[in-house]
């Protein structure tokens, strides 16, 4: 797969055009300047190609816009091609003519010179100035439109070489790395990379984006999903912080595993237990990084560790051990031992118990603990039970009889088969069918 990157000056439409071009929202979408920060990255579908979303670069000397048009400099110099994206409507900008100076001093790759917003021929500048950018014709598009694609498409095609479409049927694990503000999880991304992918600063709400970034890591294959931090309601005020905290969300619903990552020098707040309940009710793995483990006095360690535990163990139903473990994302002490872990999980998820070893587990189960009666004060008949899905790791019981079985009586069972599968750590879903056993 080749990498396409798409440049240019802030609110010139370049996270329209990606969304446009991978048929997909990854990318957020705002009318005000600035609200892509990290790299954004997607196939385009069918196409070898895997085209990047960048910051809008900006001459800043310091902080998050030099931050970010740094990362945006190092992907113009990696790339295979590139997209550069100007305003239609606003005509040349003297900034344009800069950072053309900047992609042809970076890089020799081909590059299509795309003037976006062209909806309105009457709206639109002097085209004829952009020639002065030196990528020879410009394509009118219009991204919210997608207008001028196929003229993109040829572009692509046109510079694919002999670059194959990447086998779409691959597994890899997704990870999500959730958390409130400013707890670390953009330096954990980072040190998983081994390179400075994400913008890390000491301010919170510096990631907007859902970030997914394929990669390799202690011998897997994965995908890490670096996320916008998450803050109680009340707290949130701006639009834009609303998206993203929605985009977080979401990489709940689209992950296999979420690392769920706490300041561990600071208490648990009800937002992070708030997070983690969201995770059991997916039905997802979830592992809680302590970060910033380096900087709790050796001496509270244990105790602080128990007191966690207890904490999160208290706080949930649906699992019985959570998996909570100590690291230092900034030293990268314990990264390892933690994947090590998620990865044990999710081969444990991905297991067939045997059928008749369910049942004996159920039938041990019922015999210890009737199930109560029915509100019609008819017996429940708990008969045959199968497992019928992974991850999360499903059994489906069928019962006669009154079927209203109170969840009290399932937390009693998902318990005692998570016990007796050693399955303590992942979240178990148990669902029931009336109907007859199809042994009878």
């Amino acid at each position: 797969m080749k990498k396409i990157i798409i440049v240019g000056r802030p609110n010139t439409g370049k996270s329209t055009l990606f969304n446009a071009l991978t048929n997909s929202r990854d990318a957020l979408v705002h009318d005000r300047p600035g609200v892509t920060r990290d790299m954004v990255s997607l196939p385009i579908p069918n196409r070898p190609w895997i085209l990047f979303d960048t910051a809008g670069l900006e001459n800043a000397k310091t902080g998050i816009a030099h931050d970010s048009t740094d990362i945006a400099i190092n992907a113009i110099a990696s790339a295979d091609a590139i997209l550069f994206v100007v305003d239609g409507r606003v005509g040349l900008n003297p900034m344009d003519i800069e950072w053309a100076k900047l992609v042809h001093k970076k890089s020799k790759a081909p590059a299509l010179l795309l003037v976006n917003k062209s909806e309105s021929a009457k709206r639109l500048s002097d085209i004829h100035d952009f020639y002065k950018l030196g990528f020879g014709e410009p394509l009118l598009i219009s991204a919210e439109h997608k207008r001028g694609f196929d003229e993109i498409h040829e572009f692509l095609d046109r510079n694919a070489g002999d670059a194959t479409i990447e086998d779409t049927d691959k597994k890899e694990i997704k990870i999500a790395v959730l958390g409130q503000p400013n707890v670390g999880k953009s330096t954990f991304v980072n040190r998983v990379l081994g390179e400075k992918r994400q913008i890390v600063m000491d301010a919170p709400g510096i990631t907007r984006d859902t970030v997914k970034i394929p990669t390799k890591f202690y011998g897997r294959d994965i995908v890490l999903m670096d996320t916008a931090g998450l803050r109680r309601k009340a707290g949130v005020t701006d639009d834009v912080e609303t998206l993203s905290a929605l985009k977080s969300l979401d990489a709940i619903e689209k992950s296999d595993i979420v690392i769920l990552i706490v300041d561990a020098t600071k208490n648990i707040e009800n937002q992070a237990l708030s997070i983690a309940a969201r995770v059991y009710d997916a039905g997802k793995i979830l592992c809680v990084a302590l970060n910033k483990w380096d900087l709790v006095d050796e001496t509270e360690r244990e105790d602080k560790l128990l007191k966690l535990k207890h904490q999160f163990t208290n706080s949930f139903h649906q699992i019985i051990k959570p998996l909570i473990l100590a690291i230092s994302a900034e030293k990268g002490t314990g990264v390892q031992n933690l994947f090590k872990r998620i990865y044990e999980q999710w081969d444990l998820s991905n297991t067939d118990a045997p059928t008749s070893l369910i049942n004996r587990i159920i039938e041990k189960l019922v015999a210890d603990r009737q199930p109560p009666m029915s509100r019609l004060k008819r017996p429940m008949k708990i008969k045959f039970a199968r497992q019928t899905g992974h991850h999360p790791f499903k059994i489906t019981i069928n019962v006669g009889g009154a079927s209203d079985i109170p969840e009290s009586y399932t937390r009693y069972l998902r318990r005692g088969v998570a016990t007796a599968l050693h399955l303590e750590h992942l979240p178990i879903v148990i669902e029931y069918k009336k109907e007859e056993n199809p042994f009878d």
